[in-house]
Parts: C-alpha cells; sequence; structure tokens
C-alpha cells in the first residue's frame, strides 16, 4: 500500500463499506482481512463503530495511534476514561440519526401491538379464513413510557402523542422543560405502562436495567420495545419472561450480542426482531460518513476536531 496517504485502520467489517469512501484521502486497513503487522508503526487512526466494545489490546498495539474515530453517534463501546489516559481522542457523528431511530421504535411498536408481523404470516401461508376476524388491541389512550428522554426518547414521544398515548418516562436526571411526566423511578414507569420503550444512552452504569423486575412490573399484557443498546436488556430474563407469559410482547432493534445467533430466538413467542437497522438510512449514513471524514482530516491536518468526545 502507497506511504502517501496517512493511515487508518477500519475495525468492524460491516464498515468496510467506507473502505472506497476513504481511500481517496486515506490508507485503508481492514482488520478482518489479516493484522496489519506491517502497518503498526504507520495507523494512527481506528475507524470504528461505536457500539462495539473496543479492544484495548489492538490499540496498545499501535505505537502512533492518536484518534478513535466512532462512525456512529454512539461511542459506549470505548472506554472514555481510558482513551484519555493514553492520550487518545475519540470523535463521533452526532445528531443525524435521532428522528430515524425514532421512526423505528414506532414501526417496532405498532408491529408488536397490532399483530402485524403474524399478520402478514396468515396471509402468506394461506390461513386467511373468511369466517374469522382477528382482533388486535387498540393504540388508543395506552400507556407509553419511555426509558431516557434525550433527543431520540423525546422523538418517539413526539411522534407516539397523535396516535393517543398516555406519556410518560423516566431517567435519571429531572428535565424542566420536558412537556410529559417523569415517573419517580424506572420500576414505577414500567408498572404504570403498558408499552415500554428504551430510548436510553448506554453505560456501565445502566447495564441491564430492564431486569426481570422489570418485566414484571411491565406484565403479561405489556411490551418492551428496544432501539437503544442491547445490554440496557437483560437478554436472558427477557427470553424466559416471554416464553413463560410474564411479558406479553417485545420488538427489538438491538441485541446483547450482534449479530445475534437465528437459534436463540427460536420458539420464543410474541417477539418482533430487527437487525439493527433503526439509524441506517438513506438519509443519515451519508452524514455519518461525511462527519467521519472531516474528523479524520482534521486530526491529520492537525486541526480542531469536528465532534470530539475526548481531546
Amino acid at each position: 500500500m502507497s506511504d502517501s496517504k496517512p493511515a487508518v485502520l477500519i475495525v468492524q467489517p460491516h464498515l468496510g463499506v467506507l473502505s472506497p469512501l476513504l481511500e481517496p484521502d486515506f490508507t485503508v486497513w481492514r482488520l478482518w482481512e489479516a493484522p496489519p503487522l506491517e502497518a503498526t508503526q504507520k495507523i494512527r487512526a481506528l475507524v470504528v463503530a461505536g457500539e462495539f466494545p473496543l479492544d484495548q489490546g489492538l490499540a496498545e498495539h499501535l505505537p502512533n495511534l492518536g484518534l478513535i474515530a466512532c462512525f456512529t453517534a454512539g461511542y459506549d463501546g470505548v472506554d472514555l476514561v481510558w482513551a484519555a489516559a493514553r492520550g487518545l481522542k475519540v470523535t463521533h457523528s452526532p445528531g443525524v440519526n435521532e428522528e430515524d431511530v425514532a421512526d423505528q421504535a414506532l414501526g417496532l411498536m405498532l408491529a408488536a401491538w397490532r399483530g402485524i408481523v403474524e399478520g402478514d404470516a396468515i396471509v402468506r401461508g394461506g390461513h386467511w379464513v373468511a369466517t374469522e376476524k382477528r382482533i388486535t388491541p387498540s393504540l388508543r389512550s395506552r400507556r407509553l413510557g419511555v426509558v431516557g428522554l434525550g433527543a431520540i426518547g423525546s422523538a418517539i414521544a413526539r411522534r407516539a402523542e397523535p396516535f393517543g398515548l398516555d406519556i410518560a418516562w423516566w431517567g435519571p436526571n429531572e428535565k424542566p422543560d420536558a412537556r410529559w411526566p417523569r415517573a419517580s423511578s424506572l420500576a414505577a414507569l414500567a408498572d404504570a405502562s403498558d408499552i415500554l420503550v428504551v430510548a436510553a444512552r448506554a453505560g456501565e452504569e445502566n447495564r441491564r436495567i430492564i431486569d426481570a423486575g422489570i418485566l414484571k412490573a411491565l406484565g403479561p399484557h405489556g411490551l418492551l420495545v428496544n432501539v437503544a443498546r442491547g445490554q440496557l436488556v437483560d437478554e436472558d430474563a427477557l427470553i424466559a419472561a416471554l416464553k413463560s407469559g410474564r411479558l406479553g410482547m417485545a420488538a427489538l432493534d438491538v441485541f446483547a450480542a450482534e449479530p445475534t445467533p437465528a437459534e436463540r430466538w427460536a420458539g420464543v413467542p410474541n417477539v418482533v426482531l430487527s437487525p439493527h437497522t433503526a439509524g441506517a438510512t438513506s438519509a443519515a449514513v451519508p452524514k455519518m460518513v461525511a462527519m467521519t471524514r472531516e474528523n479524520l482530516r482534521r486530526f491529520f491536518a492537525g486541526e480542531p476536531l469536528a465532534n470530539p468526545i475526548v481531546g
């Protein structure tokens, strides 16, 4: 590979589509093709999906590494304290897909609550009987709880209002300007909700906050929707609750491990699954590419970063 351009290493295989977009300006290495041993001294930036835990051992084997560029808005896979201690800069791509994620949350909610996926299977399987009529629950006047009222949570709540839902939320911090009431606790929110949508930022402090107790509070007629991060939900407890009927339904765009194994969900009833696509739209992805490229360009040019988290 040419030495004339700054060297970057793309870490996750699904980000390989970025290669042709970065190659005009950078020498691009791809970790999954082979360990970049000959480029160890040259690589100064990593391009990562911020939701995946960063291999610190990899970073520590790159002596000239200076930047971790998260292609995504999220950066929960990067230990910021560790990065700062090593003098590494960290960037991300914020503010580009919260509306799209909110759209996906409403789509998942409707698909699960109104049985749209099951209805599709009935028609395709030839099981639609003229003398039988499927009755699904109405959304009108149901209680929606939003976990995390940041940009995504607020966008979800705004979208839910025209459906006639009674909206409340919970998060660790008060939001005086919020136009929806804040529950006294997550457990109280779950107990008072028919539908619980998880839209919180992920971190070690809230890992598996949606546990067996919260699922029990949501109850046998309740619906859990997760468009945040898989680690916010105790996935084993969720599967057990769905199988036992202690939880009514779930609709998930994110999982504890991704890609999630198909066999993990075999036989799990009343669940709608989506392959972590909520924020990946034709509108958002080009903006994320542009932000990543700009942060890389500024780093190598010695200019202030466009979207710094650390540095």
